[in-house]
């Protein structure tokens, strides 16, 4: 196995086409990374948006030989411009999750991040949507996912996402607490290498 083909592979989605997703997509490209990364996203956004930011944007179709930086092409259904939010537009940015988790569960990517989603205009389009947590859970019948926060040293656990705040005692139960804190010491010794977490429960006021 060549020292290339050892470096992860890493999907990113551009998120909602007219918000900053596709800018921070093109000087992604702008910069080395430790990893191969493939956009998913329209390609003509990320050229029109590289334009707009005076940046030079060459990218490869995914599939190209010996690409860093390579864009899976997804069109959009309607133009956009920065700024302006197109409910058309709703499908393709689910359509780009929809690639990158379907990938990581098949081994054709190592990993995904993603740019950010406008909530309100995917449920304008008529199509439910509370965050990416949820989306991706039901994309890969996930019987229980966490979401965690992570950066300077402090990882956070949430035992409960995207709810009203009225709704949130009645959400925090014995048994959902106990699979969240399973799952968070599972994840902190295999894929943080903490061989002996110490994770502390704060309280509900």
């Amino acid at each position: 196995m060549s020292p290339f083909s050892k470096r992860p592979l890493i999907a990113v989605t551009a998120g909602e086409p007219a918000g900053i997703g596709p800018d921070l997509c093109v000087m992604l490209a702008q910069r080395p990374l430790p990893a191969r990364v493939v956009v998913i996203a329209d390609e003509n956004v990320l050229r029109e948006r590289a334009h707009a930011l005076k940046l030079d944007f060459i990218a490869p179709r995914h599939g190209a030989a010996g690409a860093d930086f390579s864009v899976l092409h997804v069109p959009l259904a309607r133009a956009t411009l920065p700024g302006t939010l197109d409910s058309a537009n709703s499908p393709y940015v689910l359509r780009t999750l929809e690639i990158a988790a379907d990938g990581c569960r098949n081994g054709l990517f190592d990993a995904m991040a993603t740019a950010p989603v406008h909530k309100g205009v995917i449920n304008d389009a008529g199509i439910v949507f509370t965050g990416h947590t949820e989306f991706l859970a039901a994309r890969l019948h996930a019987p229980h996912v966490v979401m965690m926060l992570a950066g300077g040293g402090l990882r956070v656990a949430l035992a409960t996402t995207h709810l009203p705040l009225q709704q949130v005692a009645a959400a925090i139960t014995r048994d959902g607490l106990e699979q969240t804190l399973r799952v968070l010491h599972h994840d902190l010794v295999t894929r943080f290498a903490i061989p002996r977490p110490r994770i502390l429960v704060a309280g509900l006021n």
